[in-house]
């Protein structure tokens, strides 16, 4: 009872100085992660006048999402952090020598990071895609608006939509001198310029708009008109005033909201389950043109095809009688709603009659022929393709054949007597092709088609690239949401027994080595990335890379740490030098001695 209380108050202690540093660590990694993105966006979103809530609601966007880089990082931070403390302070050693292993002291820790793990998966899944859905929509919204109101001296100013204003000295920010307009609101380019000695610009109506008064100067505009050998001129006129006011829109400064359907197809903004919907209708894409290469490809080479026949692998014609019969369904399920929704009284479509149908003998016939007994694999569950091809079997209507017999004006067809060449016939016909201008032509035509078919191929090769890259790359976000989560594991396995051998606590040597593996997981992710987006490594294994190469990393600090090994000290290395210098030089002297005797 005693070991037990003893027990629990010591979990309560490490998970305790866990906690703190975390949550700590947390904040800071945030922050930083926080900085480094919104300088990609700096010049596009501050200068523009927008409310303080506005960048308050795209901080709180940023720092959701880039919370799954940051947790592995503050966990691993901060159990090197916490393991280290223990071991300076001699607590770790205490804590063994009461019979507790490393593996026990580390049990609080651990369950509390694979609670962790779960709730960074969760966020990943559902959170985080909204957040990003949210923070697209915004940032657009933010690029498009227009700057403040900023019209500087010497400089032409195009804020104001359909106008260029260019004032050459600003005495405030009301008072102009040498004010210069161009005015484009006809479209047909620099036909009204407008020129003042001097002006007053002040906004009113709750800065909705702005007033332009100005005063001494002139207007010159030139005339719309086609211009032609037999047409006049446009004429030009100029018209000089003291005073004239003009009154511009502000309604362009305003930050209009996109609507957010608008993302709808970016894959970081999807859950598993959207995400694995594309990448079903992206197969079943790549799986047509697949099918429909072949397809084509036969008429490319009519000799090849005389006697053969370039028929598709059978897992690809699978795909496409499976794909086919599910888009039959699907169209035969719509239109039995329209149908339903266009019924009359009596129950049948308005203006149509229905189809016959095959009988139930010829539909199973008909069905085996299109797909056989196996089972297709769907987004929504399991369908039989059986059942799916005699849905095909159903939409087809029995076409009775015409009784041609009957027909007074039918005419058989009459067979054709084929004519028999003798060797000499032949031969003479082989030799009216034996022209040098045939044979030029026919190399020429023969050039021609072979370029053709490489044209065909080039293309229908980049378009199955665009395809399967877009694919691997929704296959990344996929595994994603799992490997950036179990990162936060990993990360624990790597601090937690690194900080029992280092002994070091505060902020020093952890945060040191912390860097060390975190851009060392950073590296290896965007590698493992890379590979997988260019089809070098499957997406599965080049997304989980970096968790791979860590956990060795993991299990020997581990080990190191049950043997109270002194890797990171100076006497270590030292001792362990001493010790093969004294075996080397044993050595030496046996061998000498040897040499001696013999």
């Amino acid at each position: 009872m005693l070991k037990y209380f003893f027990i629990k108050k010591l979990d309560k202690l490490i998970l305790g100085s866990f906690i703190g540093p975390f949550i700590l660590t947390f904040i800071v990694v945030d922050f930083i992660l926080l900085t480094v993105n919104m300088l990609k966006y700096f010049d596009e979103i501050f200068g523009k006048d927008l409310p303080f809530m506005v960048y308050m609601e795209l901080i709180g966007y940023f720092v959701i999402s880039i919370s799954p880089m940051a947790l592995p990082l503050a966990v691993l931070l901060s159990s090197l952090m916490t393991f280290g403390n223990l071991g300076e302070h001699f607590e770790l050693t205490a804590i063994k020598s009461a019979g507790i292993s490393l593996i026990r002291a580390l049990r609080p820790i651990g369950i509390f990071v694979v609670f962790l793990t779960i709730g960074a998966y969760l966020s990943n899944n559902y959170l985080v895609p909204r957040v990003n859905l949210k923070t697209f929509s915004l940032l657009y919204d933010i690029r498009m608006k227009s700057p403040a109101l900023d019209i500087k001296e010497g400089v032409f100013y195009n804020g104001i939509p359909n106008y260029s204003i260019k004032v050459n000295k600003k005495l405030d920010e009301v008072r102009l001198q040498d004010v210069l307009i161009y005015d484009h609101t006809s479209g047909q380019g620099n036909i009204h310029v407008i020129t003042a000695d001097s002006g007053r610009m002040e906004p009113f109506f709750n800065e909705r708009y702005m007033q332009l008064v100005l005063y001494n100067g002139f207007s010159y505009q030139e005339g719309q008109g086609q211009r032609g050998i037999a047409e006049k001129a446009p004429t030009f006129n100029r018209t000089e005033f003291s005073t004239n006011q003009m009154v511009f829109s502000l309604d362009a400064f305003d930050m209009n909201r996109t609507p957010e359907n608008l993302w709808s197809n970016n894959r970081s903004i999807k859950n598993i389950k959207e995400i694995r919907t594309d990448l079903d209708s992206m197969d079943l894409a790549l799986n047509q043109k697949y099918f429909y290469n072949y397809v084509n490809t036969e008429a490319s080479y009519p000799f090849f095809a005389r006697n053969r026949k370039l028929t598709p692998p059978a897992d690809i014609e699978r795909k496409r009688l499976i794909s086919d019969s599910l888009r039959n369904v699907k169209f035969q399920a719509e239109f039995e709603k329209e149908s339903r929704a266009n019924s009359d009284g009596s129950g049948s479509p308005i203006g149509s009659t229905a189809a016959p149908t095959l009988p139930d003998d010829q539909r199973q016939l008909r069905a085996d022929e299109l797909m056989g007994d196996s089972a297709a694999q769907t987004t929504g569950g399991t369908i039989s393709r059986a059942d799916s091809a005699r849905a095909i079997v159903d939409t087809m209507a029995v076409v009775p054949a015409p009784n041609l017999a009957g027909n007074p004006n039918f005419v058989p067809a009459t067979t054709e007597k084929q004519i028999v060449l003798s060797p000499e016939e032949k031969a003479s016909l082989d030799s009216l092709r034996q022209t040098r201008r045939y044979l030029v032509s026919a190399a020429s035509g023969g050039l021609t088609t072979a370029r053709n078919i490489k044209n065909n191929f080039t293309t229908n090769k980049n378009e199955v690239d665009v395809i399967a890259r877009e694919f691997r790359r929704f296959q990344i976000s996929w595994y994603q949401k799992y490997t950036q989560a179990i990162a936060c594991f990993v990360m624990f396995m790597i601090g937690a027994p690194l900080g029992a051998i280092i002994k070091k606590g505060g902020l020093g040597m952890p945060v040191l080595v912390s860097i060390i593996f975190f851009v060392l997981y950073y590296m290896l992710t965007i590698t493992g990335e890379k590979w997988a987006k260019e089809g070098i490594a499957d997406p599965l294994f080049g997304t989980a890379f970096s968790n791979l190469a860590l956990i060795p990393f993991g299990v020997f600090f581990l080990r190191q740490a049950r043997k109270d090994a002194r890797i990171f000290e100076a006497d270590f290395y030292a001792a362990m030098f001493q010790k093969i210098k004294t075996k080397w030089v044993s050595s030496r002297k046996t061998e000498k001695l040897k040499e001696e005797l013999s």
